[in-house]
């Protein structure tokens, strides 16, 4: 698959580099990011170098999309679709921890999404998200995405250290509309 650098108002996605692995480095010693993803725990430089590496196979290979999420030139997250094939795909992402809270990932997401969806892109005609549950901020974004939530999943997530957790799920459609959805575990 080609790889494709996406922009919006604020960001550009691009393909990770190797000039981005102290970025990654640093942004995945966070706990929260250890305990939720599936990055390797603990992490060590090794595991940001390796990972640069992997996303250009994946690319390759076709089977997954990665994209640094840059602000300003800034590595601040990163976000891809995995599992691509069949017409669809998983959508999943990380924030590094100064730049949450500012709306940098759902302006991101809302840009992949569009992209897996468009006929000149991956052309899925579905995309699925997954959490640990408990994982709030994460499910908030796939709510106002306007993922539609799914159910509960149990110890069917294993994080980056080995661990299971129950997981939520939520799928979105081409034909859905793209506003949030009520999702009474974000209410609870």
């Amino acid at each position: 698959m080609e790889r494709v650098t996406l922009t919006t108002e604020r960001l550009e996605l691009s393909p990770p580099r190797e000039s981005d692995v102290d970025a990654i480095y640093a942004a995945c010693l966070d706990a929260d990011l250890q305990r939720y993803t599936t990055i390797p725990s603990p992490y060590e430089r090794h595991h940001a170098e390796g990972f640069v590496t992997k996303t250009r196979e994946w690319w390759d290979a076709g089977s997954e999309t990665t994209w640094a999420i840059r602000e300003g030139g800034a590595l601040v997250g990163m976000i891809g679709l995995h599992g691509l094939g069949r017409g669809s795909g998983e959508i999943g992402y990380w924030m590094a921890r100064t730049a949450r809270g500012r709306g940098l990932l759902t302006e991101a997401a809302r840009a992949v999404v569009e992209w897996g969806f468009a006929p000149d892109g991956a052309r899925l005609e579905r995309i699925e998200w997954r959490a640990v549950v408990g994982n709030l901020p994460s499910a908030r974004t796939a709510r106002t995405l306007g993922f539609r939530f799914e159910g509960t999943m149990r110890r069917a997530l294993v994080n980056g250290a080995g661990r299971r957790d129950d997981g939520w799920i939520a799928g979105l459609l081409p034909t859905d509309e793209r506003v949030p959805q009520p999702w009474s575990v974000l209410e609870s």
